[in-house]
């Protein structure tokens, strides 16, 4: 398969894993929570997430001599490929941080809890993915950004 094929693949599965999260995390029976702990609690993962990614680039550099001093990593190495994961998550948490909130107020904070968690999976994949071959970091990208975007929406729809 090319690598279009790949990622549209990828994109699909994405697509379904947002209608599976942000369905399922209204269906699931949780009990409800206040906008007010379940923000801070969705966040949670997401830095636990980002710390794990700052901590491998540091030990990256502390073991290289060529970027021990701040240097960029060589493209396409290692080091270059973890620093484009966490640039990209700092992006999609930027987007979670402005659109989570609206969601915890009108779907309730249960539900940005769930879309933390799962925002921490997708980020896992997309990480795992773009070391094992760039294109197979579709699925996490799109599981995370469509995720985020369906709940945006589905919120709208809800408030109005």
């Amino acid at each position: 398969m090319d690598k279009r094929g790949t990622i549209l693949i990828g994109m699909a599965a994405g697509a379904l894993w947002a209608l599976a999260v942000v369905w399922g995390a209204q269906r699931a029976g949780l009990a409800f929570m206040t906008p007010l702990v379940g923000v801070p609690l969705a966040m949670a993962p997401v830095g636990l997430v980002m710390t794990l990614m700052i901590g491998r680039l540091a030990q990256r550099r502390f073991f290289d001599d060529r970027v021990i001093d701040g240097d960029a990593f060589p493209p396409g190495s290692p080091g270059w490929v973890d620093q484009r994961v966490l640039s990209n998550t700092a992006e999609q948490a930027l987007l979670a941080l402005l659109i989570w909130p609206f969601v915890a107020l009108t779907m309730g904070g249960q539900v940005a809890v769930v879309l933390g968690l799962a925002f921490a999976l997708a980020r896992l994949l997309f990480w795992i993915g773009y070391h094992l071959s760039p294109p197979l970091r579709a699925l996490g990208f799109a599981a995370t950004f469509y995720t985020t975007v369906l709940a945006g929406l589905w919120s709208l729809a809800v408030w109005l």
